[in-house]
């Protein structure tokens, strides 16, 4: 049976954090988990752009619950002044929502230096879980879902922290939304192994209207900003399949979902790229990331008989 946004369940009681909240597919998704009661906090670098998602949500659900705070998954040190207020004011956390994201942007660096769409898209939202991560262990049933992108089929090679030698935006985008993938089947691995109450998921959008790919300077940039509107389904429909991943009750850790038709449709689950299924590489991402962040999970092997 074809899922829909009204499936999604009561959610009064539980928080749900959702990165990039602001706008396009964070603001709908931050609007359909607090239409169904859950507090959300919107996780944002604008602070300004933030409240006015905020507002525009309780003009959707004037019975909201939403709470602002200010995330840059560009640099390391906001990430975890992030999560140290968190843990310090919450007791749970049910809904991790990994959305935020870069697309085909001019060549830039993090505040610690690496290519931006890999810090970004995956190495932010890397320390932003680990961070998270006793938070998430102590809520029976919470999830971890994150954006990934049916371009993470094109990634050729291996995902670059420190970018290609001669940058590329559509390369390195890629290379990102793959890193998101081959990062929720590690996670996912240590989660089961750890016998612990938290899943991973994952999702993408298909071709959804929202601002992602029209911020820089390239040869298709200018184009995607007019055509956009013309050739994709909305926003909403763009956030159903994460929603689907965090919300439904018959998914299971590990998933990923995406529109039925590739790029439109009612969210289904799919089977990611013979790439990010590489478990060989999900590990040799897993510990790149820990180098380069300086974290490590707590996750231990559950311990039986």
């Amino acid at each position: 049976m074809s899922w829909s946004l009204s499936g999604i369940p009561d959610l009064r009681g539980r928080t749900a954090i959702v990165t990039g909240a602001n706008a396009g597919l964070g603001l709908e998704i931050t609007a359909a988990l607090a239409g169904r009661g859950a507090r959300v906090v919107l996780a944002c670098r604008s602070t300004a752009r933030a409240d006015a998602a905020a507002d525009e949500v309780r003009r959707r659900c004037p019975d909201a619950v939403l709470e602002v705070r200010v995330l840059d998954l560009a640099d390391l040190d906001s990430v975890a002044d992030f999560a140290a207020g968190l843990r310090s004011e919450h007791d749970r956390l049910d809904i991790l929502v990994n959305n935020a994201g870069l697309m085909a942007i001019d060549e830039a660096r993090t505040a610690q230096g690496m290519e931006m769409q890999f810090g970004v898209n995956h190495l932010g939202h890397f320390a932003l879980t680990v961070r998270l991560l006793p938070l998430l262990l102590a809520t029976p049933g919470s999830r971890i879902g994150t954006m990934s992108s049916v371009a993470h089929r094109g990634a050729r090679g291996l995902p670059a922290p420190a970018g290609e030698r001669h940058y590329r935006r559509w390369p390195a985008y890629s290379h990102s939304k793959l890193a998101n993938l081959l990062f929720t089947a590690e996670l996912h691995r240590r989660l089961t192994e750890a016998a612990a109450p938290t899943i991973a998921v994952a999702a993408h959008p298909g071709s959804s209207d929202t601002d992602l790919g029209t911020e820089g300077s390239g040869l298709f940039n200018l184009p995607m900003r007019r055509l956009f509107p013309l050739v994709t389904q909305s926003a909403r429909a763009g956030a159903a399949p994460m929603l689907r991943a965090v919300t439904d009750p018959g998914v299971r850790g590990g998933e990923f979902y995406g529109p039925r038709f590739l790029t439109r449709g009612a969210p289904v689950r799919e089977t990611p790229s013979r790439a990010a299924r590489d478990m060989r590489t999900a590990r040799w991402l897993w510990d790149v990331s820990v180098a380069l962040t300086g974290l490590e999970t707590d996750l231990e092997p559950a311990v039986t008989g």
